[in-house]
């Protein structure tokens, strides 16, 4: 799917089907494209018939406030868009660290990956696609999306709550099923959330991106255990 804004490439993306509009507004939001302007529309192919392009061209439309955007060259994918420490400097510049939120506790956080489970009905079907999730301070799941890439799962989230009203994503935690990258949490920094839930591990870019936002971080959280990786030290052993 090719991502524009305004009319300007962004980038194309492979995705699965549906909630299409979402993934492209959570892409542009958590990429700064939009840089707090509102989003005044998204629709399909704004220059012809989206049955032309098999409504694959999805266009947000801010209106011509944001910036013209430098398009990403080539297809997206879960291996591209970092290459490094200099990179991570540049989106803490960008993003702020965000607020101190009362801390989910650890023995929610083992339950999250259980619950999801059972709204992971592209999963069972296939056993194929990864999620992503909201959950709550009380450990309650609300949103689910689902997608081929991980990384596109987490733009569908972002983009459904952004168009609902619901960002900043203050005080929730964000649960994703592969291996948390640096771009999943810079992608729950850029929409608020206080922590990240990984079934896999995180990379070293990762857990340093986490601990520069003041965001929470677990991985390998799967059965009865996890390791929590941001904050470096837990408050309540110290």
């Amino acid at each position: 799917m090719t991502i524009q804004l305004d009319g300007h490439m962004v980038a194309t993306t492979m995705r699965t089907p549906g909630h299409d509009f979402e993934l492209a507004v959570g892409f542009c939001h958590t990429d700064g494209l939009i840089e707090g302007f509102p989003v005044r529309g998204v629709r399909y192919c704004a220059t012809g018939s989206a049955v032309d392009t098999e409504f694959n061209v999805v266009t947000v439309d801010t209106g011509g406030r944001a910036p013209i955007p430098t398009p990403r060259l080539g297809t997206t994918s879960s291996s591209c868009g970092w290459c490094g420490s200099e990179q991570l400097d540049e989106m803490c510049e960008r993003l702020t660290i965000l607020p101190d939120t009362p801390p989910i506790s650890l023995e929610l956080l083992i339950q999250i990956p259980a619950k999801v489970a059972t709204r992971q009905q592209l999963f069972d079907a296939t056993g194929a696609v990864h999620a992503a999730a909201v959950f709550d301070p009380s450990g309650d799941v609300g949103l689910v999306r689902e997608d081929v890439g991980r990384h596109n799962a987490v733009d569908k989230v972002v983009g459904a709550m952004l168009l609902d009203g619901n960002l900043p994503a203050t005080g929730l935690g964000l649960f994703v099923s592969g291996r948390a990258s640096v771009e999943m949490v810079q992608k729950a920094w850029a929409a608020g959330f206080g922590t990240v839930v990984a079934v896999s591990a995180p990379t070293a870019l990762a857990v340093q991106a986490a601990r520069r936002a003041n965001l929470t971080l677990a991985g390998f959280v799967r059965g009865e255990r996890f390791n929590v990786y941001s904050p470096e030290r837990l408050p309540s052993l110290e």
